[in-house]
């Protein structure tokens, strides 16, 4: 099969597309025949070497976290799910033709195998740091980096949940943040005034490693109500970075409902092939998402 590797760690160049071993399903895990992948800021972050001390992995290694296809083997224990069935949602090496997942849920009939591949990540990623941060019905939440995957799924699942939220993103994505429901404006000068005005700020997010953790510390008013989840140097504001997953499994099954009805929806803003993967990892480092970024196999 087909696979994204990459055996040192360094700029986008260093990933290579090779023929490699088809991995297969293990005890309590399913294997899909892989019809899209999601492109997550994970991916660049590992392959640059940011997780080596935490995270450390033997090199080679294959690349991608969330993924959509059919199921073509079904590990021992696993129960609900058959061979032929359309799934989505996290396993390991998703950048492939064929990969191992280990957490996953039913793909609705009415979404395609993109729209649903980059959700189960993101989807942990939003809840976790949405109850780190202590967020409750009536209060107002302010998410920087608002347009991309995270900000994506913490506007609606904030909408649904009656907590108001403020959105920071770039200029061209303002009538995106609009149509989720949030209060937006833009990054540049005078930004924490634009912002202000909108009222009292409970909580914040740093979901894009803007370098703005400080600035949101000054409108909450509390850094135990500010979470980071893209900015390393937040602790030396007293803020948490959450960097450790909880169940994926659980999210999803969380949120599934509301993807299935279209009350949780992250558009695919770009589609890449596999031989394009360090393109998608260039594009998602440089931000302005929309959304996701897919991979179709």
């Amino acid at each position: 099969m087909r696979k994204v590797i990459f055996a040192e760690y360094g700029d986008p160049d260093v990933l290579q597309l090779v023929d490699a071993a088809e991995p297969h399903a293990g005890p309590g895990t399913v294997r899909i025949a892989v019809r899209a992948t999601g492109v997550n800021a994970h991916d660049w972050r590992s392959r640059e070497g940011q997780f080596r001390k935490s995270h450390p992995v033997e090199l080679p290694t294959g690349v991608g976290l969330d993924a959509s296809g059919v199921v073509d083997e079904v590990g021992e224990g696993v129960s609900g799910v058959a061979v032929g069935d359309p799934v989505f949602g996290e396993g390991h090496e998703t950048y492939a033709e064929f990969a191992v997942l280990t957490a996953w849920v039913p793909k609705p009939k009415n979404l395609t195998f993109e729209e649903t591949a980059g959700y189960a990540s993101v989807v942990e990623s939003s809840l976790r740091v949405m109850e780190q941060v202590g967020i409750r019905p009536g209060e107002t939440l302010l998410v920087s980096g608002a347009s991309g995957g995270v900000g994506s799924v913490v506007l609606q699942v904030a909408r649904e949940r009656g907590i108001n939220v403020i959105g920071i993103s770039g200029a061209n994505n303002q009538d995106y943040l609009r149509s989720m429901g949030a209060l937006a404006t833009t990054y540049g000068d005078g930004w924490v005034e634009r912002v202000r005005k909108f009222g009292r700020v409970d909580a914040a997010l740093d979901v894009a490693g803007s370098g703005v953790v400080p600035e949101l510390v000054e409108l909450t008013g509390n850094p135990d109500r500010v979470i980071s989840m893209a900015d390393l140097s937040a602790p030396e504001h007293r803020v948490r970075f959450s960097g450790t997953a909880g169940s994926v499994q659980d999210a999803l099954h969380e949120v599934i409902d509301l993807i299935a009805t279209g009350k949780l929806r992250t558009p695919v803003e770009k589609t890449y092939t596999l031989t394009e993967a360090a393109q998608a990892q260039i594009d998602s480092k440089a931000g302005h998402t929309r959304g996701r970024r897919v991979i179709v196999i």
